[in-house]
């Protein structure tokens, strides 16, 4: 284990036991907030403890192996040897699990994440990509258990989508799916295509942090608000009254649009949820370095050159640029399993931020 990853479970460890001497406390338990607070650190700390502890011990039995594998005898000395090994790479699986772990956390990871998915640029292929790449969301969250709540959604032709944009509510939500932020690349033969052409295709994925009142004051005065007749697909009320709104702030020109609810003021508080977090997010990218180098990785414009993933459905493969990860089952990710490009990506996250 390194110097500075051992410091850090050294500094949690101490910290885990003041937080259980705390919640001990009755003046902690007679206030709530701070027990509330407190309960969440214990529960992050939990599992730090697991690991450090289990990793305490396999450093042990790695240095009682190697002092097999140093003796005199030649069947001990083998057995000592294949028993190093094993023991290693358990280490080493185990000082990646905790690497992440004792990396402070970015307290909006865990609010809930505001999705959006567009489709980029490839014509008709790239929303009937957007759409796969909903469906592929949606299958990963729900077996988290998470809750989506749809915010508005644009049809496009031939069964793909413009834009898809959604709530996800559950235990660190944002923190799980900010690394998702960016441009994904499809390679594939379209449905369309008669000659048999590989098609690449793009679309634009943007995971912001839901925002909360006290994050930032909009005063009205900054807003201009247009009521409109929805269009498209609708039952009763849909597409006979002006009930869909549009929110452009004048500051920096954002705007947002929303016609999915049946009322104009479920429509504004809709757009309004929309717009916290748009705005939430900018100032965010303004303030900080690290955050600013993420946000310029979600292009905006779809452009294919700017990738992140790239989706080889000739070859079976999906490559994640950033971490140089490859998996060859590409099926299994378009249903769902995207936990290993999300290890990946925390990881290297955590790596950074420890030498930084």
């Amino acid at each position: 284990m390194s110097s500075p990853l051992r410091d850090r479970l050294a500094d949690a460890l101490r910290r885990a036991a003041e937080v259980e001497q705390l919640l001990a406390d009755p003046e902690v338990v007679r206030d709530a907030p701070r027990l509330a607070e407190l309960g969440r650190e214990h529960h992050r700390l939990a599992e730090v403890v697991r690991v450090g502890e289990r990793l305490t011990r396999v450093e042990r039995e790695v240095a009682d192996a190697r002092e097999l594998a140093d003796g005199d005898d030649p069947e001990m000395a083998a057995e000592g040897r294949a028993e190093v090994e094993r023991l290693r790479g358990e280490q080493e699986g185990l000082e990646k699990a905790l690497l992440p772990l004792l990396i402070p956390r970015d307290p909006l990871d865990d609010r809930p994440a505001i999705m959006e998915i567009r489709a980029g640029t490839g014509g008709d292929e790239a929303g009937l990509f957007a759409a796969d790449l909903v469906r592929m969301y949606t299958r990963f969250l729900e077996r988290r258990g998470w809750r989506i709540e749809p915010i508005s959604f644009a049809e496009g032709s031939v069964g793909g989508i413009k834009e898809a944009v959604f709530r996800v509510a559950g235990d660190g939500a944002f923190g799980v799916l900010r690394w998702e932020s960016g441009v994904h690349r499809v390679q594939r033969v379209p449905a369309t295509e008669s000659q048999g052409r590989i098609h690449t295709s793009a679309a634009t994925v943007a995971v912001l942090p839901e925002a909360e009142e006290l994050d930032l004051r909009i005063e009205d005065k900054e807003l201009r608000i247009d009521v409109f007749r929805s269009s498209g697909p609708g039952g009763q009320s849909v597409n006979t009254t002006d009930s869909a709104v549009r929110i452009t702030h004048i500051p920096t020109g954002i705007v947002v649009s929303q016609q999915d609810q049946k009322s104009q003021l479920q429509n504004k508080l809709k757009a309004m949820e929309v717009l916290r977090a748009r705005l939430l997010d900018r100032r965010l990218a303004e303030q900080e370095a690290e955050r600013s180098r993420l946000r310029r990785s979600q292009v905006s414009t779809g452009d294919r050159s700017a990738k992140i993933r790239t989706y080889n459905f000739p070859q079976g493969r999906v490559t994640d640029h950033r971490v140089g990860l490859t998996l060859y089952d590409i099926s299994r990710v378009m249903d769902g399993d995207v936990t290993p490009f999300l290890e990946a990506l925390a990881l290297a996250n955590a790596e950074e931020t420890l030498q930084g």
